[in-house]
C-alpha cells in the first residue's frame, strides 16, 4: 500500500464531494486509481476522455504512482 493524494476538478469534484483527499491505496498506475476511485464516487466519464497529470506534469494513465505523489484527475471539458 502506499499513500497518495488526488485531487478533482469539476463533475469529479462535485461526484466525490470534496477537491481533494489521502488515499491508501494498492494501485500501481494512474490508471488503476481512477478505477478504484470510479467504483467509490460513480465516476462515468471514460479514462480516454480525461486527464491525469502526477505532481502538476499532465502523464499517460499507465504511469507508475509512488507514495506521496499527488495525482489530478480532469474530466472532459466541453467546447462551445
Amino acid at each position: 500500500m502506499i499513500g497518495v493524494t488526488a485531487q478533482y476538478f469539476a463533475l469529479f469534484r462535485e461526484l466525490a464531494g470534496k477537491e481533494s483527499e489521502t488515499i491508501s491505496t494498492s494501485a500501481e498506475t494512474a490508471s488503476q486509481l481512477f478505477s478504484e476511485l470510479s467504483q467509490q464516487y460513480g465516476f462515468v466519464d471514460l479514462m480516454e476522455r480525461c486527464k491525469v497529470a502526477i505532481n502538476d506534469e499532465l502523464v499517460d494513465w499507465d504511469s507508475p504512482l509512488s507514495s506521496g505523489d499527488v495525482v489530478l484527475f480532469f474530466p472532459p471539458v466541453a467546447a462551445g
